[in-house]
């Protein structure tokens, strides 16, 4: 069983500028998995855009990150964060409640859901994808 994480890189508008999915083999837990999550979208945005800010439905994530010596048991993988965070000069992570992150949402369940391997970045949902349900906007990242 696959697990899957979707985000969405949105300008100041609100319009979706990039996105990405992509599902991953099962975790030790599903916060090992936000962790990797959040390094994924980390990783596309120094490569795609200025995007300094992120979003997550994972408070328990915000927490790792803005006090990675709390989480020992998750020191190497914060730790790959934390060397991310500094090509980021106003890196900021916020709480996005996930009805306000519902494509990203629904490119995590859908990669989820995909037998084989999927790794897709791109300014929009590929036609081969299903197509998601009429929703309101969405934010960096979300995964399952």
């Amino acid at each position: 069983m696959k697990c899957g994480s979707g985000w969405a890189w949105m300008d100041g508008s609100g319009n979706a500028q990039l996105m990405g999915t992509r599902n991953f083999p099962r975790r030790e837990s599903a916060l090992h998995l936000e962790v990797e999550a959040l390094r994924w979208a980390m990783e596309n945005m120094l490569r795609h855009s200025t995007c300094q800010s992120f979003g997550t439905d994972c408070k328990e994530l915000i927490a790792m990150v803005k006090d990675p010596q709390a989480w020992p048991s998750f020191s190497t993988e914060l730790e790959r964060i934390e060397t991310l965070q500094i090509c980021f000069p106003a890196f900021n992570i916020t709480h996005v409640p996930r009805a306000h992150n519902q494509i990203a949402d629904f490119l995590a369940k859908t990669a989820r859901s995909f037998h084989r391997e999927l790794h897709f970045v791109g300014c929009s949902i590929p036609v081969w994808l299903p197509r998601p349900p009429q929703v309101g906007t969405f934010n960096n990242f979300n995964n399952l």
